[in-house]
């Protein structure tokens, strides 16, 4: 495919994607996408229902601001930090069951995709871009959530946190994403919706872009990415223009 770099090759000259130069054209050589907040409107109905169930097990006074700090982050340490917030006796067996029956009353009307969804989907088929799904959530929830939305057949590659020892912050993910393509991480775009995400993707080394969802940007994310857009239908004129993508297609 036009633009790929096989493993162990340079990136193109004057390409820094830890300074972020990325002022120039874009070889990509694959998409690195995230999932909750990023291709599914779900991070929403995650931070609603933690809130709804640590409500309704009493725990009211600084649950939105605990639960705002937890987007991006895999499951496993949203738990550490509930409990490192309220201590050995937080009945976390009790609010999980609350937060899973909240969260699939919330998506009993369907999952839905954020705006430019379809839009990037297409234009990566069309390009014949591989493309990746990189997410904090485990396997077993990805398919079903995909499949939900009914997308999880335009993936062949699925990364989880299931995947690896250390989910985002941590670069893993990203880093075993591009390994699977054979491509070093300077020619991947990773899309991410959150700070932590951003750390993940900038940390791996590849192009990233960031789509706000709940969280508002830091300077530290805004300073890590290639751009930062209001939506994937950004994110799809971005690849047709800075990636090459409409000579693809010609």
């Amino acid at each position: 495919m036009p633009g790929l770099l096989a493993k162990g090759r340079r990136a193109p000259e004057g390409f820094d994607v830890k300074g972020l130069d990325t002022t120039g054209r874009w070889n990509v050589g694959a998409v690195l996408l995230d999932m909750d907040g990023t291709l599914l409107d779900t991070e929403r109905v995650y931070y609603d229902s933690l809130v709804a169930a640590l409500h309704a097990h009493g725990y009211t006074d600084d649950a939105a601001t605990l639960c705002q700090a937890m987007v991006g982050l895999p499951g496993p340490d949203c738990e550490a930090m509930l409990q490192a917030r309220y201590g050995e006796r937080f009945p976390l067996a009790e609010v999980s069951r609350a937060f899973i029956a909240h969260r699939d009353e919330f998506l009993n009307g369907g999952l839905p995709l954020k705006p430019g969804a379809v839009e990037l989907l297409d234009a990566l088929q069309a390009a014949a871009c591989p493309m990746a799904i990189v997410t904090s959530s485990s396997r077993r929830t990805a398919d079903a959530h995909l499949t939900l939305a009914g997308i999880r057949h335009r993936f062949d590659t699925l990364l989880t946190r299931d995947d690896v020892t250390r989910g985002k912050p941590s670069p893993d993910l990203y880093l075993l994403a591009a390994s699977r393509f054979g491509l070093k991480p300077e020619v991947c775009v990773a899309v991410e919706d959150s700070n932590h995400g951003v750390t993940a993707a900038h940390a791996a080394g590849a192009i990233t872009i960031m789509v706000p969802d709940m969280v508002t940007p830091t300077d530290e994310s805004r300073a890590r990415c290639a751009a930062v857009v209001a939506d994937l239908h950004e994110v799809a004129e971005m690849l047709r223009t800075r990636g090459g993508f409409e000579r693809r297609l010609l």
